[in-house]
């Protein structure tokens, strides 16, 4: 390559960087100013995390968007969002939508599942040094994660050189608050160190809706083969992974179960560890 064509692509190359972060800073004015217009928030800070340019739509880019506020009524509450917006630099719109398919794009983008996430008490199958790594979000009670994650479980365990399984407790708590006394209580026989404790979890029997946490600790006991009390999913070690679990579902932006990543990717149709070699 000449000198002169060296410096050609260099100029580019720092001309698209600049331009890229001319346009995430109009991005943050705009949408502060959309923000303080609440008359409920104030403190309002807006900051771009990441911009993904967008493949199909020529010129426009997603932005993922950090935003944090706090209530008038409650200056003590921080209120911490993470939202994706689309622009071009000019424009700017929550959504855009495939004329041809349907498919809405905000739900195709989400933020990078960072290497910090793979933590090890996290990994339930495989070696940490397999060739694939698989992260899922799931809730136990979840009709759709029942039809699919135990079957997906089982097919990844089979072969521990090939899939690195991270699972990551995401209880749907309006919907099955059950779940959230279910999820501890898996986490407590993990510490425990008893094996399988996610797929024996997803064959406990309970009502979703059910509260009683004696009676919800006695159905996992018993699909699980455990002795796991009231103290024991109260511990600080619990609260402390179920904490974890949250944060990384909300920095990824899970919206639902079961939600699948392959090799920090996305994967809509979670079955893509079904092609991979």
């Amino acid at each position: 390559m000449s000198l002169m064509w060296k410096l050609l692509a260099t100029t580019i190359l720092l001309s698209s960087i600049a331009n890229a972060q001319d346009a995430s800073d109009k991005v943050e004015d705009f949408l502060t100013e959309q923000f303080e217009e609440n008359t409920r928030l104030k403190d309002v800070e807006v900051n771009v995390d990441s911009v993904k340019p967008l493949d199909d739509v020529k010129g426009w880019s997603a932005y993922i968007v950090n935003v944090e506020a706090k209530l008038k009524s409650k200056p003590k509450d921080v209120i911490r969002q993470k939202m994706v917006w689309f622009s071009d630099g000019d424009m700017i719109t929550k959504d855009l939508t495939n004329m041809m398919t349907g498919e809405m794009l905000s739900l195709t983008i989400k933020p990078d599942f960072k290497a910090e996430y793979y933590k090890k008490d996290n990994l339930i199958y495989g070696d940490k040094n397999a060739k694939y790594k698989i992260a899922i979000f799931s809730d136990p009670l979840c009709p759709f994660c029942k039809k699919y994650v135990p079957g997906a479980l089982k097919d990844m365990k089979k072969d521990p050189k090939k899939y690195a399984v991270y699972y990551y407790h995401f209880p749907l708590e309006r919907l099955h608050p059950a779940s959230v006394t279910l999820v501890k209580a898996a986490v407590a026989a993990e510490q425990k160190g008893i094996k399988d404790v996610v797929l024996k979890m997803y064959a406990v029997k309970v009502n979703p809706r059910e509260k009683d946490v004696k009676k919800i600790l006695e159905a996992f006991n018993k699909a699980v083969g455990s002795d796991i009390t009231e103290k024991e999913i109260a511990t600080k070690e619990v609260k402390d992974q179920i904490k974890f679990d949250n944060d990384v579902a909300i920095n990824v932006m899970v919206g639902g179960t079961p939600t699948v990543y392959l090799d920090g990717k996305l994967d809509i149709t979670k079955k893509k560890y079904l092609k991979v070699r």
